[in-house]
């Protein structure tokens, strides 16, 4: 065993066990953690150890992509992939995902919290690593459920909609039989999303992770979700605060405009106050309100 691949295992290891902790006290059910790769994820390089999880619960440092599982006692058949935000420098686990995973759970869907990698980690391929663990995590969903939808915030409501609106694109080589299964979804729900990157919202660290301050128009467009929405794109639904600081309101109004070009279904609400990480609504603002919304949208596309 050469040294890479055991501290490979080791820091899977010590992943499952910190996990374990922190799922524990979210929930009374049992979580079952499925790693994304069968050894080194595509491409290598790579943070060695084990993951860091603040008192908060955002991850980084995550040398092993993984989906924590999350079953409800009498399962519904349809699996919904959760990604926190962070700006893709770190994940809202704790505010986000695990909160989130245990009211789906509640309603009958199997839950499946995402930790993916981060690309300022030491990742060879580097922007791409968020996106290739996204739709390796599509097809493992895929494989298990009957219905598949996405429930993305911020940061990762950006990875989630660019896996979803292109899921013929071949971000990594393929590994085995999974990588046929299609890297697609029923259904998205994409919750105060960073959506493009183009000018003027280029103030994100969405942008500045993924394609650095002084990247080119093209890649800048490469990047924007709302440029690979085609009238194949799965339902949408989209939730927004009007004085969100860190992603601009105007990105969801983009989303929901591309989808009517496309003659895509999608809903929108949008919040006059709330922020931005309201996760499952803020207490004492309008957010509050979206999750029944978003339960009648998961009926009917359910």
């Amino acid at each position: 065993m050469n040294r890479r691949h055991f501290l490979t295992l080791l820091a899977s290891s010590m992943v499952t066990l910190q996990s374990r902790f922190l799922w524990a006290a979210t929930s009374h059910r049992q979580w079952q953690e499925i790693p994304l790769w069968s050894g080194e994820p595509p491409g290598g390089g790579g943070p060695g150890g084990s993951m860091h999880t603040s008192a908060a619960g955002a991850q980084r440092h995550i040398a092993m992509p993984m989906l924590s599982v999350l079953s409800p006692d009498k399962p519904n058949g349809h699996g919904v992939l959760i990604a926190g935000g962070g700006g893709y420098k770190q994940i809202q686990t704790g505010k986000e995902s695990l909160p989130a995973a245990n009211w789906l759970v509640d309603r009958g869907y199997t839950a499946y919290v995402l930790s993916y990698r981060l690309p300022t980690e030491g990742w060879y391929d580097g922007a791409m690593v968020s996106l290739q663990d996204a739709q390796r995590a599509l097809r493992i969903v895929r494989e298990r459920e009957k219905r598949v939808s996405v429930l993305g915030f911020s940061a990762g409501a950006h990875l989630l909609g660019m896996a979803v609106t292109r899921p013929d694109f071949h971000s990594y080589p393929a590994r085995d039989k999974l990588d046929l299964i299609p890297a697609s979804a029923d259904a998205a729900a994409l919750i105060y999303p960073v959506i493009t990157l183009e000018a003027p919202y280029t103030h994100t660290s969405t942008h500045r992770v993924l394609v650095g301050k002084n990247a080119s128009t093209a890649e800048n467009t490469a990047w924007s979700v709302q440029q690979y929405v085609t009238p194949d794109a799965p339902p949408f639904f989209l939730v927004q605060a009007e004085d969100d600081p860190v992603s601009d309101p105007h990105n969801s109004l983009i989303m929901f405009a591309a989808c009517q070009r496309e003659h895509v279904p999608v809903e929108m609400y949008r919040y006059p106050n709330g922020g931005h990480g309201f996760g499952m609504g803020r207490p004492g603002t309008a957010t509050i309100e979206w999750p029944e919304r978003y339960a009648e949208w998961l009926i009917k596309h359910g």
